[in-house]
């Protein structure tokens, strides 16, 4: 399907445009090609298509999305999807005014860019390129194809598009969070005495399809473990259990820890959850458009040198949104391998972070909080922020 810009054709871009335009001339980009699944839902308003949602191989080849965007000219924009999204074009339209719903692999795919791109006149172009979501035969078909364009690795470019959410984005984080929460809640008052690890999952699963979140993973401990994966492991009287989800609403992350207890927490018990509480305070803190991201983790970094509980006790904070580690990048290869590129830089309004402290008792196991912020210009809002202390297991 070929579909021919035509007059206002791009009255409805689904995002910044200015925005994005003046990081491409900052980055020394002409034309886009996104190819990953999250930035070509960003371009495209949100949209991902449904049948490539779970994975991305079919025959011989796999699922490869293009959105085709040059520098100042909506109207050159395409989208370049599977066969089958001719069908979800009938119903929602794209706004790009060229569509391509004709492919069903990387090779037919990569040669529909080839081809608008120098039916635009920009076959000689600066072409910004994933080069972590484009697949070498993909690669090696477009530079050959196009022998004089300069092929720059966008990833930066991109991140740094997704770093501010818009209203609406920070609408589908809550939202997200929210029903993370609720899922976790109801799992854990859901759980009894021999109740197993496996069976707890499934069960946090099925709250969040329920709550009509895409479940993605559990990480979950019981008693003095600190093994979050999965095993027939029970939960037993007076044992704590940690429970952390990623799920996403419309393709956004919500991603927290709380923390359950089959019985009552001693004084010990709550005192360590103390402790973590108070690391992720003193974060919180600092959390303000304007603050110096990497003066946040130092804050919060200091106190818990000072803190009885270091030895075994770790901080971490990122961004989030689309992905569960995006924009802003506060801290280098923790643990997570990628560069601090944020940590000199201020947190700006509309930055979403997910900020998480994490105690490795060894005697009473795995305490942790993990917490989403958004960040406002008087300090911050939070997600989910319930249920921050011992909840008990079995109450329902």
């Amino acid at each position: 399907m070929n579909i021919a810009p035509g007059k206002n054709a791009v009255s409805n871009i689904p995002f910044d445009q200015a925005r994005v335009d003046r990081l491409m001339e900052e980055a020394g980009i002409d034309v886009l090609l996104a190819t990953s699944k999250h930035n070509t839902q960003y371009l495209l308003g949100g949209y991902k298509f449904i049948f490539f949602a779970a994975m991305d191989a079919i025959g011989h080849s796999r699922y490869l999305p293009v959105v085709v965007y040059e520098k100042g000219g909506p109207d050159h924009a395409a989208y370049i999807g599977n066969r089958m999204e001719g069908a979800e074009h009938q119903n929602n339209p794209f706004w790009t005014p060229t569509l391509h719903a004709a492919c069903w692999g990387t090779l037919d795919a990569a040669n529909l860019a080839v081809e608008h791109v120098r039916k635009i006149g920009k076959a000689g172009a600066r072409i910004g390129i994933e080069p972590a979501f484009l697949p070498s035969d993909a690669y090696a078909l477009i530079r050959k194809a196009l022998p004089d364009a300069k092929l720059i690795d966008a990833t930066d470019m991109l991140e740094r598009m997704r770093a501010i959410k818009t209203e609406a984005e920070l609408e589908k984080l809550r939202i997200a969070s929210e029903l993370i929460t609720d899922s976790m809640l109801a799992t854990i008052q859901w759980a009894r005495e021999g109740t197993t690890k496996v069976e707890m999952i499934e069960q946090l699963r099925r709250e969040e399809t329920n709550r009509g979140a895409h479940f993605e993973y559990c990480l979950l401990t019981l008693g003095a473990s600190h093994n979050r994966a999965a095993s027939p492991q029970a939960w037993k009287k007076g044992e704590v259990l940690s429970i952390d989800s990623g799920g996403n609403y419309h393709g956004y992350i919500g991603d927290l820890c709380r923390m359950g207890i089959l019985g009552e927490p001693d004084a010990e018990l709550q005192d360590l959850l103390a402790e973590v509480e108070t690391v992720q305070q003193t974060a919180f803190s600092k959390v303000k458009a304007g603050t110096i991201g990497g003066d946040m983790i130092s804050h919060a970094e200091g106190v818990l040198k000072a803190s009885k509980v270091a030895p075994y006790t770790d901080f971490f904070a990122h961004g989030m949104g689309l992905i569960t580690h995006e924009a802003p990048f506060l801290m280098t290869n923790h643990p997570v391998t990628y560069e601090g590129t944020y940590a000199a830089k201020p947190l700006e309004t509309n930055m979403v972070l997910s900020v998480e402290t994490t105690m490795l008792h060894p005697a009473r196991g795995f305490i942790k909080l993990e917490d989403t912020l958004a960040v406002t210009d008087a300090g911050y809002v939070m997600f989910g922020d319930r249920a921050r202390g011992w909840n008990r297991g079995g109450a329902a």
